[in-house]
């Protein structure tokens, strides 16, 4: 299942992707399921804790069940998803632009300025990245903008490294070399010559960013420090169903699951990349 030269026919990435684009088409049909409408006060009683695959009075069957509000988890899990895997793709984002920034400035310049900020990168690296999470939003008003911003400005350390790494690689090649002779130089000689070349390892740890964004967004969420209620995340879902695991598992089962099939096929797409890269290397 392997072309010549391209990584999206790769075994493990076509899974991944796969799965990926399974998870997000299903979260943009969510409110045309049944059961996505709102809740009537009165209703709640002979709804809540519906078992999964089971039909509440009004005739709506309910595959995953519904929660102590008597609302269809598969749809709320659903929603929640947008939520979750926003926070997933645009924390790594965040992560890559700061990373890449950082690492290629300072693989580029070199001398003082590469020794200040790798000790900077270093010195991020050495403090534990939970604590330090659990700081940031504790000292602030949590929600998802700060989530986001917190967990990216938070995982960029792996990325600056590897990037810096390739870029002092690169500097001294011929066709940089060649470049600089032809009257390039500076920021483009940067920009359109060398970090085309040391962007493969970035992407690699962009995707397995997103699966590690998700899981530190349901942890967060978990301890009531990150996607705040009525807004639903995968990791606030978790929480609700934590009091219920014996009366009804799936409110919590079903989300837990969902974070580890996302982590699973972001770690299949790094997997592949990291493939591609060791074949052209």
């Amino acid at each position: 299942m392997t072309g010549r030269g391209g990584f999206l026919l790769d075994r493990r990435t076509a899974t991944g992707l796969a799965l990926l684009g399974l998870i997000a088409a299903a979260t943009l049909v969510a409110p045309l399921l049944p059961g996505a409408g709102a809740v009537e006060l009165t209703d709640i009683a002979v709804r809540r804790f519906t078992a999964p695959l089971a039909r509440t009075p009004d005739g709506i069957l309910h595959l995953l069940g519904t929660d102590r509000f008597g609302r269809d988890v598969l749809v709320r899990l659903l929603l929640a998803g947008r939520i979750s895997l926003a926070v997933g793709v645009l924390a790594a984002l965040v992560a890559a632009v700061v990373g890449v920034a950082f690492g290629a400035v300072a693989g580029w310049r070199g001398g003082t300025v590469d020794r200040v900020l790798a000790a900077l990168t270093d010195a991020v690296l050495a403090v534990p990245r939970v604590p330090l999470l659990l700081l940031l939003v504790a000292l602030s008003r949590p929600g998802m903008a700060l989530t986001v911003l917190a967990i990216g400005c938070t995982g960029w350390t792996t990325i600056a490294r590897l990037v810096r790494a390739d870029v002092r690689r690169l500097r001294t090649r011929e066709f940089v070399e060649a470049a600089r002779a032809l009257g390039v130089a500076g920021p483009r000689l940067l920009v359109r010559h060398v970090l085309p070349h040391a962007l493969t390892p970035a992407l690699v740890a962009t995707a397995l960013g997103v699966g590690h964004a998700i899981m530190l967004e349901a942890g967060l969420s978990f301890l009531g420090l990150g996607v705040q209620p009525p807004a639903a995340s995968w990791g606030n879902m978790i929480a609700a169903g934590r009091d219920a695991l014996v009366l009804a598992p799936w409110v919590a089962l079903a989300p837990a699951t969902m974070v580890v099939a996302v982590v699973l096929a972001t770690s299949l797409v790094a997997d592949g990349l990291e493939a591609r890269l060791a074949g052209e290397r």
